[in-house]
């Protein structure tokens, strides 16, 4: 799998007077260090509504480090030990924006974006208004969606005075929300490539949405606006099993020239395999770091479901016998930090 790192201790033969000798230095130097640098910091978590002109306010959650003590806190249908309303620690921090799956709400990642928080990111995800799990009224308006993300990081960057740095913004999508951020980040889609894709594949997930929700199952004229440009606020890119994949190609994503880690889940039921993460992989104009997820499903980006959210939609939290998402989580998270922190 591309994209992993894997780390080979070097062995080395010397004498025990050498062993002993650096040994010593580096208990030393490894005193020095936890002396002066603390362990990951607390997180602090706010609701925020986000203006949106003369529309309906934008549900926004934040996640960032902060010192106040964290406690178990219920955050949507999850509980996560985070610090309410807390102060945020520390001044020019990386901001990453997060956009959610069709029908998804602003805590569908939380973990990772605790994970974020936790290494030091300002993390704010959106409610996108139409696209959500109480409202599907705009679930075919793709202009609105990076539109929106946008709005969000002029929110953010001019609301959290010093806390952000504006030169460091980075962007996470999922689903649709993968999309979303190919597209503000400088990505065209051909629209007109919706009509074959779905004649051919008619059963598929998008396909089937967008016979619900477009009268004819035809995107209108005024639908076709994938050209707006590129954030370049947006310094890089996690994009997770990302929606219309097939519409992209190579001319569409050539103004997407920064870093993109792009994550496929082996047996997508919903977004299968190769017409849509592999698509985007083969149409970027530098090859992304990819990785490619063994048995799991569409969902298992979503965070690790809590009783309250298996009982309410037990199609998000079902996955293969055998898969372990909370296990695949940890890995997850590691490598959307670890991409972050090498980019921004």
């Amino acid at each position: 799998m591309t994209g992993v790192i894997h780390r080979i201790p070097l062995m080395l033969k010397t004498s025990a007077a050498r062993l002993i000798t650096r040994a010593l230095i580096t208990l030393a130097l490894a005193g020095t260090a936890l002396s002066s640098s603390p362990a990951s910091a607390a997180v602090g978590f706010r609701w925020l509504s986000m203006p949106d002109g003369a529309a309906t306010p934008v549900e926004v959650a934040v996640w960032y480090p902060t010192d106040a003590p964290a406690q178990p806190t219920p955050v949507g249908p999850l509980t996560e030990t985070v610090a309410l309303n807390a102060p945020v620690a520390g001044r020019h921090l990386p901001l990453v924006v997060m956009s959610h799956g069709n029908g998804g709400t602003a805590t569908g990642h939380a973990d990772t974006a605790e994970a974020l928080a936790e290494a030091g990111f300002i993390v704010a995800a959106l409610t996108h208004t139409g696209d959500n799990v109480n409202d599907h009224s705009r679930a075919t308006d793709l202009g609105n969606r990076p539109r929106q993300l946008s709005l969000l990081i002029t929110y953010m960057t001019t609301t959290w005075g010093d806390a952000i740095d504006p030169a460091r913004v980075g962007a996470f999508g999922f689903s649709a929300g993968g999309y979303t951020v190919l597209a503000a980040a400088g990505g065209h889609a051909d629209l007109a490539r919706i009509g074959p894709h779905c004649a051919a594949h008619p059963d598929f997930f998008d396909c089937q949405l967008i016979m619900a929700n477009v009268q004819g199952g035809v995107v209108p004229a005024a639908a076709r606006l994938s050209e707006r440009p590129a954030d370049a606020r947006i310094r890089a890119v996690v994009a997770a099993a990302p929606a219309l994949g097939f519409a992209f190609t190579a001319d569409g994503l050539k103004a997407v020239r920064v870093p993109v880690q792009l994550w496929r889940a082996e047996d997508d039921e919903i977004l299968p395999h190769p017409f849509y993460a592999e698509a985007v992989r083969q149409a970027l104009p530098q090859p992304p770091e990819n990785h490619v997820v063994p048995h799991a499903r569409h969902f298992d980006f979503l965070a690790p479901c809590s009783a309250i959210l298996e009982k309410a939609a037990p199609r998000i939290c079902e996955s293969e016998d055998g898969f372990d998402r909370a296990t695949f989580h940890q890995r997850f998270n590691r490598d959307v930090v670890a991409f972050f922190q090498k980019t921004l």
